[in-house]
């Protein structure tokens, strides 16, 4: 399919300007609309953040849609940085790497033992909800789950591209993934996920902070709790109770390390 003249994304551009919201941003969809006005809001904004979040875009921060870039060109890159991509044979080898050499259990529960694992070294690394280390004194934090669907195909090839969004709310899930194209392997077959946003209840896996003003006072205090332990290293999302993207996780950790080390 042939791209759009130059004329037509003038003027695609110029119908944008002219629906950009220009009032005062207090929340996600006045955010939204000034970045990219009413059409494209409508069409690719509201209906995917309503089922991530659950929430009206209007009881959102507007936070969580400017961490997305706008551009008026062909580039077709999720984010602006010069490089973009995944670790070769995915993320596995750099755990395993990291990991060589250490006493690694699972199925264990820190909590049902904490004096036990607190003793075992110096420091302790806590990248679990930082709520529920201080045992909610101050109240839960809310956040919001997924739920997957996940198929293997005798085909080859599904979408042709690791990830396709889904903006439409009568479809369920937010995204398809494709595995095989992160990698770009090409083994016969394909395995491919549904990403279902859902509820966090406790006992599914919290995945996101959801930073609302209500929320955000509430960390506050379990941040100022948290500061004062200088045995404890939180990190990550739900110990910093904020949204990462993967490259921010790891320059907090190298950060931390180097303040640590």
């Amino acid at each position: 399919m042939p791209r759009a003249t130059s004329a037509s994304a003038e003027e695609a551009k110029a119908k944008i300007e002219s629906q950009k919201y220009t009032g005062t941003i207090t929340n996600l969809e006045e955010q939204a609309r000034s970045m990219v006005g009413d059409d494209v809001y409508e069409k690719l904004i509201k209906g995917y953040t309503v089922k991530q979040w659950d929430k009206p875009c209007s009881e959102l921060p507007p936070s969580i849609i400017k961490r997305l870039p706008v551009r008026f060109t062909w580039d077709s890159n999720y984010f602006n940085d010069k490089y973009t991509g995944m670790p070769v044979g995915g993320y596995t080898q750099i755990f395993e790497k990291m990991l060589n050499g250490c006493e690694v259990k699972l199925g264990v529960d820190y909590f049902e033992d904490r004096d036990y694992y607190d003793n075992l070294a110096d420091k302790v690394i806590y990248t679990g909800p930082i709520d529920k280390f201080f045992d909610y004194q101050f109240g839960k934090l809310d956040y919001r789950s997924l739920r997957w669907e996940t198929d293997i195909l005798e085909k080859d090839n599904f979408q042709g591209v690791p990830v396709v969004n889904y903006t439409d709310l009568k479809i369920s899930h937010t995204r398809i993934l494709e595995h095989k194209w992160f990698d770009h392997q090409n083994q016969k077959g394909t395995i491919i996920s549904y990403e279902h946003p859902a509820a966090y209840d406790g006992n599914n896996e919290p995945y996101y902070p959801i930073r609302d003003d209500k929320n955000t006072e509430t960390y506050k205090k379990y941040q100022e709790l948290s500061e004062g332990l200088n045995g404890v290293i939180f990190g990550g999302r739900l110990a910093r109770y904020v949204y990462y993207d993967m490259h921010q996780v790891i320059a907090q950790a190298l950060k931390m390390l180097s303040e640590f080390d």
